[in-house]
């Protein structure tokens, strides 16, 4: 385990204790679903914050946002939701109330690398629908600026397509 801790530090860029909660879920997710690692889209993961255990997720699990199977949901908690396509399992990982007062950062991150899984986190049912598998988007040009953007993220404007940056929202109200 110390060996893939540090390729996993090495991937992130330093060792901290953020990148140690998303290395412990990802490592209870994958004993969770009895997998090693994925490259495809059957593992997911949506995540309630953007901190760095985030790099642990997606080097242990192979989940990042190009795929469409990691995805940000700002709640800004220590959560993760995993789910597994092919077993139609998930669970949600919530870091339990761990207190800081008295550690060190490394000694926090000694903590939470050191204590098992249950421990550290509480394991509930997930809040979130499975997403859909990630989509292929046709493309358009904004009319305005003459960049491509997929049609999904096209307003309609003087009945031409727009991005979203060109486009001039009617507003009465604020």
């Amino acid at each position: 385990m110390q060996e893939l801790w540090k390729d996993t530090a090495t991937f992130h860029g330093h060792q901290c204790p953020g990148l140690a909660i998303g290395f412990k879920a990802a490592l209870a997710a994958r004993e969770y679903f009895d997998i090693k690692s994925t490259d495809d889209e059957d593992l997911v993961c949506i995540s309630e914050n953007d901190a760095c255990g985030i790099d642990a997720i997606q080097y242990l699990l192979k989940c990042t946002v190009g795929k469409g199977n990691l995805l940000i949901k700002m709640r800004g908690k220590s959560a993760y939701n995993f789910f597994d396509r092919t077993k139609n399992k998930s669970i949600r990982l919530v870091l339990k109330d761990i207190s800081k007062e008295n550690m060190t950062r490394e000694e926090m991150q000694e903590y939470l690398l050191t204590h098992d899984s249950k421990e550290l986190f509480d394991y509930t049912e997930v809040r979130h629908q499975i997403p859909e598998r990630a989509r292929i988007f046709n493309n358009v040009h904004c009319s305005l600026c003459d960049e491509k953007l997929a049609d999904q993220f096209a307003r309609i404007q003087d009945k031409k397509p727009v991005c979203i940056d060109c486009f001039n929202e009617y507003k009465r109200f604020d």
